[in-house]
This record gives structure tokens, C-alpha cells and sequence, in this order.
């Protein structure tokens, strides 16, 4: 009898050291399940596509081309172009595109006839009029884009006891409100600093850089706190926060240097654990927020440190060129999404600075949001951000002078709108690829046609074409053995959306 216990109590241990084994693999699997390689979907017969075109020197915006049917073409040559889409593999899941709504942007949104302003508000945010933004941007205090420099609290107040964002009911949060009314349930918000209070920084001052006092990282942190709780006290939901606005720049306007480490130790010891404590967790935590030329450095820094890596969802960059002139860098976004794949890459900002009113129709800014967007999404990007949905007719309100381009100006006449080539660039996305969607493969064999495909979570696919140079060129379009021909004309965009 005891041999008979002694082996009953081999075989109970044996089978709990093989459960174990078994939840032991599994929690080694479930990183790989967080990828990319969602399974396949079933193979679906397109029969039709409605093909969408703007293109330079023509009328065309958002022009609807005759529909075409799927069928049996010619096989793929050497000498003609060719996209290849294929929905089987699907790849990361897209949340949204949009903008921010910036002191500057309410401002000039609140100086415009209701007639205007309403127009604005569906040109954005209406899902079939507009481009049907589903993701936006908002500052923390002032930022360049701000009429004047401000806090939200009185000097050396530690305690953050006079906390208010009086300032703000002004004009941003009446139009933050009149967007979100008009977007509804769908639209994502993250914040975002420029800058702690002149007092909590080394150099005294919210302007030129300067760095985060130890004294005050605590208050600090619960200053983010404070302030998501304000802003939804006044109904306005943040799904997510940034640590700083462009963190390695001293800026004539507000700005604080957080180098890697700085902001690794931050996040780690006391924004992570203050967002943990205030029941903010489900806040999605984006680091860097500056250029593509370090990310994979700030990334590295971050996201190999377990302890400062989990209470961070994302990484956020901007497009604007590094100071040794080095370009877009679309490589680096690939490195970290091969790296880190339970790491989300955002683009949190970008504009065409340098604003002259009489460049407001130049084709090249609508072409670099869509030669960026483009490649951000095909390097894994799963949304995307532009900086002020709305500028007056000088490139601003800015309070340093640091006057740029937006999709849509107010005109000289202060009563009417301008709607720049970006604002459609921009719309070749946000109206046509939908939050859930996943990413798919979409391959072009020339590289004078350019682009990037999505599977939308009622089984549509959409195929974005750019084509960036002076020759049109017709373009055959291949999907589950099925081709279409379509025309690219020279400078223009179109989208493709097969059912």
C-alpha cells in the first residue's frame, strides 16, 4: 500500500511539473502572438474597385473615376508596371489619422463666420464628407503654436494646489468639444508638454531647452495627472500621453532636454508608477516624440530596460530632417519595429515649415505628408498625426515667430478657408483605410510608382498609389489572379478600394 501512495504521489507531481512545462510555453509563445502574422484570411473573390484620383494641373480632388470590374489581363511583363496585393498575410493593426487642435488652431477656428466653422469641423471630422479623422493631438500648457507663453499653476507650487485650465476654456477646449461632437465615439486623443513651469527647470526659463530639476520630477508627474483629469472633467476622454514634445531640441520656444537615460529614469521611477497609482494605466504611454534620425536609439534605451518598458505602449516620431540634413530615415522605423514588435510606432507631428502665402498651392506639400505617410505605414506605423489642422493666412498664431504650414488656412480675407493639396494627400488615407484595419502587402515593380495597401475590417481592400514624377503611367493592379488597368498621372494620388 504505501508503494501504491508513493506512486500515485510520483504520477500527480510528474503531471504538475508538465502543466507547468505547458503554461511555461505557452507564456514563451504569447510575445509571437502579439506580431504581426494574424492568421490569413479566407481568400475572397473582388469583383469591382472604385478608383479615386487627385492630381496636379488638373481638377481632380478626390475625383471619383469610373468603377472597374476585376479580370483576366495580360500576364505581369517586364516593361510594365505592376502592384501586387495580397490580402492572405495581414500585418499591424491601424488606429486612426488626424491632427492636432493647438491654441493657434482654436483660435483662428473661433475668428471664422459659424458658416466656416462648420464647414472646417465636416471637412475634418465627417466621415463621408470629410476626411473622417479618427486621431488627434492636443498640447499641455503653451506651446509655440500658443498666442503667449503659460502654466496652468502659480509659481513654486509643488503641491500643483492652484492648478486650473482657465486658460484653455477660452478657445481650445469650446472647439476641442465642437470636434469631438462631430467625429464622435471614434476619435483617439494623446497630450502632449513642451515644456515643466520656468521653475522646475535648470535654466528658469519654459523657453531654450533647459532640463527637469530633480526637486520637481514628482510634481512633474502628477502634473500630467492633473491635467488628464481636468480635461476629462470637461467631457473631453485622453486615450493616451506623450512624455515630451521633441525631448532632444532646445527650441526658441518651449522646450526641456530629456536625453535617453533622463527619460528611461523618468518614465521608470515617476511618470510609469504616478499613472499606475492615479488608475491611469489603460493610458497608452508613447516615448521620444521627435525625429526618425534617433529612434532606434531612444528605443534601445528604453525598451531594453524591462522596469521602464512595460509601463510604455508606443514611440512617437516626427519627420522633420536632422540637423546634418540626413532625409526621412524610413529605415530606422524599421529596425525598431523588427526589434521591439509589442512596441507601437506613431507619428505624433510634422508640417511643411517655413510658410509663404504664396506657396499655399505649391504641389510639394501635399506630396511629402503622402510620401511619408506612405512609407510610415509600410515600415509599421499604426497612426498618424499631423501638427495644426488649422493656420491663418500668416502661418500662424505663434508666439516665437515659428510660423508653417497647415492642410487648411484661414485666407487673407479672414472669412474663408484655403485648402491645400496636403488636406487631399492626407484624405487618401483618412477616408478610405479604417480603425481595425490591418496593413497587407502591396508591391510595385518600378520604384517611380510608389505604394501601400490595408485590409478594412469589413473585407474591402484599399490600395494607395503615389506617383511622384512628370510621366503618367498606366498601372495594372493584380489581387487573387484578377487585374485592373488603371492611368497614374504625373504629381498625383490615387486609392483603390476593391469589394
Amino acid at each position: 500500500m504505501k508503494k501504491l501512495i508513493v506512486g500515485l504521489n510520483l504520477l500527480l507531481v510528474l503531471a504538475a511539473c508538465e502543466k507547468q512545462e505547458t503554461k511555461e510555453a505557452e507564456a514563451i509563445e504569447e510575445p509571437v502572438a502579439k506580431q504581426e502574422t494574424a492568421e490569413a484570411p479566407k481568400e475572397r473573390s473582388y469583383a469591382q474597385v472604385e478608383i479615386y484620383r487627385t492630381a496636379k494641373g488638373t481638377d481632380e480632388r478626390f475625383a471619383q473615376l469610373s468603377s472597374a470590374q476585376f479580370g483576366e489581363a495580360d500576364k505581369p511583363v517586364e516593361n510594365k508596371t505592376s502592384i501586387y496585393v495580397d490580402p492572405t498575410h495581414t500585418f499591424q493593426q491601424f488606429i486612426g489619422i488626424g491632427g492636432a487642435l493647438t491654441d493657434a488652431s482654436a483660435e483662428i477656428f473661433a475668428s471664422l463666420p459659424q458658416e466656416k466653422q462648420d464647414e472646417l469641423l465636416t471637412a475634418y471630422f465627417d466621415e463621408e464628407k470629410g476626411l473622417g479623422y479618427t486621431f488627434t493631438r492636443t498640447n499641455i500648457a503653451s506651446c509655440d503654436f500658443s498666442s503667449a507663453s503659460y502654466d496652468y499653476i502659480e509659481e513654486n507650487d509643488k503641491e500643483l494646489k492652484t492648478f486650473d485650465i482657465s486658460h484653455d476654456k477660452e478657445y481650445r477646449i469650446p472647439f476641442i468639444k465642437k470636434a469631438l461632437a462631430m467625429a464622435g465615439d471614434s476619435v483617439k486623443m494623446f497630450v502632449s508638454p513642451w515644456s515643466p513651469p520656468a521653475w522646475m527647470k535648470d535654466n528658469g526659463d519654459r523657453l531654450n531647452g533647459g532640463k527637469l530639476l530633480d526637486d520637481y520630477k514628482q510634481a512633474w508627474a502628477n502634473h500630467y495627472i492633473k491635467f488628464i483629469e481636468a480635461y476629462e472633467a470637461e467631457g473631453i476622454p485622453i486615450w493616451g500621453l506623450s512624455v515630451q514634445n521633441e525631448p532632444m531640441a532646445k527650441q526658441i520656444w518651449e522646450s526641456c532636454i530629456f536625453n535617453a537615460e533622463d527619460e528611461r529614469d523618468f518614465v521608470k521611477n515617476y511618470l510609469g508608477p504616478t499613472l499606475e497609482k492615479a488608475g491611469m494605466s489603460d493610458k497608452k504611454l508613447i516615448v521620444w516624440d521627435h525625429n526618425r534620425d534617433l529612434i532606434y536609439q531612444r528605443a534601445m534605451t528604453m525598451f531594453n530596460d524591462p522596469e521602464a518598458s512595460k509601463y510604455v505602449w508606443g514611440i512617437g516620431f516626427h519627420w522633420y530632417e536632422p540637423w546634418k540634413g540626413g532625409g526621412m530615415q524610413f529605415d530606422n522605423l524599421q529596425k525598431v519595429h523588427e526589434t521591439f514588435p509589442d512596441k507601437n510606432l506613431v507619428f505624433t507631428e510634422g508640417c511643411v515649415e517655413k510658410f509663404d502665402y504664396s506657396r499655399v498651392n505649391d504641389w510639394a506639400l501635399g506630396e511629402r505628408y503622402g510620401w511619408s505617410m506612405l512609407n510610415d505605414f509600410n515600415n509599421g506605423t499604426v497612426a498618424w498625426t499631423d501638427w495644426n489642422i488649422l493656420l491663418d493666412e500668416t502661418g500662424g498664431p505663434n508666439h516665437v515667430g515659428n510660423l508653417c504650414f497647415a492642410p487648411v488656412h484661414r485666407d487673407k480675407s479672414k472669412k474663408d478657408l484655403i485648402y491645400t493639396n496636403s488636406y487631399y494627400y492626407i484624405g487618401h488615407f483618412s477616408k478610405f483605410i479604417k480603425p481595425g484595419a490591418k496593413r497587407i502587402i502591396s508591391s510595385s515593380n518600378y520604384d517611380s510608382i510608389n505604394t501601400t495597401a490595408f485590409l478594412n475590417p469589413d473585407g474591402k481592400v484599399v490600395v494607395v498609389i503615389l506617383n511622384k514624377n512628370e510621366k503618367k503611367q498606366e498601372v495594372t493592379v493584380w489581387l487573387n489572379g484578377k487585374a485592373i488597368k488603371t492611368e497614374s498621372l504625373p504629381h498625383s494620388i490615387m486609392t483603390l478600394v476593391a469589394s
